[in-house]
């Protein structure tokens, strides 16, 4: 008879096997967890929205010297305008005046800023055009200047 010689199995031999298929599911489990914690390359370019963190005042660098006991000394030389110290080298527009642009500061290798971002203190990027881009001091405040692409060689 067949049935006679079939064997039960022990609980004994299934313990190895689930204890396999457990450290299995707690390292799949342990892989799923940091590959999702791993950083999203552009998870750095969101701008936190207006009022959602407190800034600090601005410093008065005259006053704070001062304060640390420096003597009155001649004024600085003047910095040289914001416009002549920005290039622009590309734009991305919509129709809406957003977009993206492609900035220059001071001769080094042009960045991409987005409508809304602080291109440096005091400039803030309010809109791109065709072939332009309006900088002002604050994003709904009024137009301090526009920066224009070259024009093309042909």
């Amino acid at each position: 008879m067949i049935i006679a010689n079939m064997h039960a199995i022990p609980l004994n031999s299934w313990t190895p096997r689930l204890a396999a298929f457990v450290v299995a599911m707690l390292l799949a489990g342990s892989v799923v967890f940091w590959v999702l914690q791993w950083p999203r390359p552009d998870a750095g370019s969101l701008v936190p929205a207006a009022g959602s963190r407190s800034e600090p005042a601005p410093v008065n660098p005259a006053g704070l010297a001062r304060l640390l006991g420096a003597e009155a000394t001649a004024a600085p030389a003047a910095m040289p305008d914001a416009a002549s110290r920005l290039r622009l080298a590309g734009v991305i527009a919509s129709s809406e005046g957003r977009g993206t642009a492609l900035i220059a500061i001071d001769g080094k290798a042009p960045k991409p800023y987005r409508v809304g971002s602080v291109v440096e203190e005091g400039l803030v990027l309010q809109s791109v055009e065709r072939r332009q881009a309006v900088l002002g001091a604050e994003m709904r405040g009024p137009e301090r200047f526009r920066l224009e692409l070259p024009v093309p060689a042909r």
